[in-house]
């Protein structure tokens, strides 16, 4: 039985733990995309601060409170800061990483040589393979399984370097289905029109919910053995703990999945309104250059076109006009 303090509201906020491979993580993602936006802006064409803050405080932030605030410091003892820990690496961090476009970012700053490679890179086989909506779905659903239903979680628990694999696989299976939704870089297939992205992003948050479900209804004990052993006194029992931690992802995931749809409906709403006036400046320019051409053959006041009043059948050449002519003929 865990001896650790009660975890209370006050806990809850103020217990931190540092997780260094997570931290470097961070560092390293927060460096790259600051290089990347001081890059952009030196070229003139400054980056959006909605994405950069997306990225930073949705993105990062959701990926520093799962892996060193108190859900680190208490997912030993107790199953649903774990599970809470899950879903943020799972779906909140990395729909924050998506959000800030770090690919179309890394496009825009990288020299051309480079930014080709990287279109490549996203555009070969393997990734096309991984990314594909149906496939990137099936992949986040069966890594949370995984993890739940077989001794993945368990083993992870005791030991250290399977636990941060763990947090990685969950943020790596999680940015394979959002980050291609979400980012202006042409990598999924062409018939993936925001429509399409619409019903797949409502498909994924309806699969998203099995997870919490599952845990929450399964009569057997997930790292049972595990939370059995370590099940703090003033603590809920362990089958309670597991029911509150399958409702937490479930809560989470449900709550993840309107903003989401809602910025892919967004984004439809953006393009919709950037071709509309692209074909209505097309259509300027092709009517302005139209007009002289077709000035001269105009039919002047006094002088009526007499091709242009005469009757469709004197004009046209089929069946029906040479019957008409006829009948007019014999009248």
């Amino acid at each position: 039985m865990s001896r650790m303090a009660e975890l209370t509201v006050g806990r809850l906020l103020t217990s931190w733990q540092p997780d260094v491979p997570a931290l470097l993580l961070v560092v390293a993602l927060g460096g790259l995309y600051g290089w990347g936006v001081l890059r952009v802006g030196a070229k003139g064409e400054p980056w959006s601060p909605a994405r950069t803050a997306a990225f930073t405080v949705l993105g990062l932030g959701a990926l520093v409170v799962a892996t060193m605030s108190a859900l680190a410091v208490y997912d030993h003892v107790l199953f649903w800061p774990a599970a809470v820990q899950n879903i943020l690496l799972d779906l909140v961090a990395p729909l924050g990483l998506a959000l800030g476009d770090p690919l179309r970012l890394a496009v825009e700053a990288l020299p051309e040589p480079a930014a080709a490679r990287l279109r490549r890179t996203m555009t070969g086989r393997l990734i096309r393979l991984l990314t594909f909506p149906l496939v990137s779905t099936a992949l986040v659903l069966t890594t949370e399984l995984t993890i739940y239903f077989t001794p993945y979680f368990g083993t992870a628990l005791r030991v250290g370097w399977l636990h941060e694999l763990m947090y990685l696989h969950l943020l790596i299976a999680g940015c394979l289905f959002v980050v291609p939704v979400l980012t202006r870089e042409e990598t999924l297939p062409a018939w993936c029109t925001h429509p399409v992205r619409a019903a797949l992003v409502f498909l994924d948050g309806v699969i998203d919910a099995i997870p919490g479900v599952v845990v929450m209804t399964h009569g057997t004990l997930i790292a049972g053995a595990w939370y059995l052993h370590h099940h703090p006194s003033w603590s809920p029992d362990v089958r309670h703990d597991q029911q509150i931690g399958g409702g937490a992802m479930l809560s989470i995931a449900e709550l993840v999945a309107l903003p989401f749809l809602l910025t892919i409906l967004f984004q439809w709403a953006r393009v919709e309104r950037v071709q509309t006036a692209a074909l209505d400046r097309h259509l300027d320019r092709q009517q302005a250059a139209e007009a002289p051409a077709a000035a001269p053959a105009a039919p002047t006041p006094t002088a009526p076109s007499a091709e242009r009043v005469r009757p469709w059948w004197e004009t046209e050449e089929n069946e029906v006009a040479a019957r008409i002519r006829r009948q007019h003929g014999d009248g």
